[in-house]
């Protein structure tokens, strides 16, 4: 998988991967999320990529992730809330 946005490889940590079937995400989501979201900088190598889907019923959904030679997905978020 790749990311246009981000213009890098994506890697999906295991923690992610069960995450994503855990909430009923898919690489095609991940993927649209990732290149479509809103982003939120915690430093300048991580960050989360959120975005809301209508069809869905679980708020937002966020990957929390790490800016490398990859763009490495850490982990996936469904009622995602914004902190200050």
């Amino acid at each position: 998988m790749f990311s246009e946005r981000f213009q890098r490889t994506v890697h999906i940590t295991r923690h992610a991967a069960q995450r994503m079937a855990e909430r009923g995400m898919d690489d095609v989501l991940l993927l649209d999320l990732l290149d479509t979201g809103t982003v939120k900088h915690k430093d300048d190598a991580r960050l989360w990529v959120f975005k809301a889907y209508a069809e869905r019923n679980d708020n937002l959904l966020c990957a929390a992730v790490v800016l490398e030679t990859l763009l490495v997905v850490k982990t996936v978020m469904h009622h995602f809330a914004l902190e200050d």
